[in-house]
């Protein structure tokens, strides 16, 4: 597919100049999971994973957002109910103070990618700059394995960012975070996680142990393109082809079947979302999943839920984390999510 981006007037020329020589190949189609899984040692396969860590991996966002004041610190946790082993990158000002907590879930559509890429690591380092403590959490990929060896699909993933918040619920104390100031927050598939983590919760009646949800770009439609989601059409092709996606197949295409809003929160109801906490949606003005991601946000809004969206005008998805393409854009984002966690 050729690269859109640097087409688009309405996109920041900054972005243009840091994704001008990449081509984004379009992806066949692929009716099953296992042939989805069987792609990833071939040569497409290898050539998504390269894009993908040029821009995940780029040795330069060790030197963009500083790690003074801060320490890291990676915990080995068991998952439930599989009884797995996942990670959980915990970063915080390097101090004993009782901080606000941001839980973070990584994007890549549920598919790919992990915490530990520079890229989330740099965005985390933003965050807890703000005097917050910053928990990642590198939950099982369905496609291909983060630092957890197993691919599985849902609900695998949401099983472990269950896990991990309870984890850190439950460890508040030696932590050193404030229990009652945990916000969910995640981008693109870790959007989706986000909203997903919230309704599991809801619907085991924990809703006030979270302080609210922070979604960014959030994947959650499910079925591309959608009327009632004028972007899938209009931006279909900046970063993402939509109308190629496989992100049912390969995360579960049973429970997209059924149309389950904890694999896909694109197809919740009222009653699914009425008992969530407070909720701010973060969507890029230039990205396919856009109108998802208001959809939701006026869905809450009927639900009588507290909640926020705002539109980033001239970004592409996932601009807020890419530290590298508007730093401007990044630290607001950070700050923002900082703050409703502290206030």
């Amino acid at each position: 597919m050729a690269n859109k981006i640097t087409e688009d007037p309405r996109i920041d020329p900054r972005i243009k100049e840091q994704f001008k020589d990449i081509d984004f190949p379009e992806l066949a189609s692929s009716p099953s999971r296992e042939e989805m899984l069987a792609k990833v040692d071939t040569e497409e396969g290898k050539i998504e994973l390269m894009i993908y860590e040029a821009i995940f991996n780029d040795p330069a966002l060790d030197e963009a957002i500083s790690f003074e004041g801060l320490k890291n610190e990676t915990i080995e946790i068991e998952s439930q109910p599989d009884g797995n082993t996942i990670k959980l990158l915990n970063i915080r000002p390097d101090n004993e103070d009782e901080l606000p907590c941001v839980y973070y879930i990584h994007g890549g559509g549920m598919e790919i990618g992990s915490c530990f890429y520079k890229l989330y690591q740099a965005f985390g380092r933003l965050i807890a700059h703000q005097n917050v403590s910053v928990i990642m959490v590198d939950f099982r990929n369905a496609r291909v394995p983060s630092s957890a060896p197993e691919v599985a699909p849902f609900p695998a993933g949401l099983n472990d960012c269950v896990s991990g918040f309870n984890y850190i619920k439950a460890n508040a104390k030696q932590l050193n975070i404030d229990p009652e100031r945990i916000v969910i927050s995640g981008e693109s598939g870790g959007g989706n996680l986000t909203l997903a983590t919230g309704m599991k919760l809801s619907q085991d009646g924990r809703s006030n142990e979270i302080k609210g949800l922070y979604a960014l770009c959030p994947y959650i439609a499910g079925i591309w393109p959608l009327p009632e989601n004028p972007s899938s059409t209009e931006n279909n092709g900046i970063m993402l082809d939509l109308h190629n996606d496989h992100g049912a197949v390969v995360y579960g295409i049973e429970d997209w079947e059924k149309r389950n809003p904890l694999a896909w929160p694109g197809f919740a109801k009222e009653d699914d979302v009425k008992d969530l906490p407070k909720t701010f949606i973060s969507v890029n003005e230039c990205d396919p999943l856009r109108d998802e991601g208001i959809n939701f946000y006026r869905l809450l809004r009927r639900a009588n839920v507290e909640a926020q969206c705002r539109v980033l005008s001239g970004t592409i998805h996932g601009t807020d984390t890419m530290v590298l393409s508007c730093p401007e854009v990044s630290q607001e984002t950070a700050r923002s999510i900082a703050a409703f966690a502290a206030d």
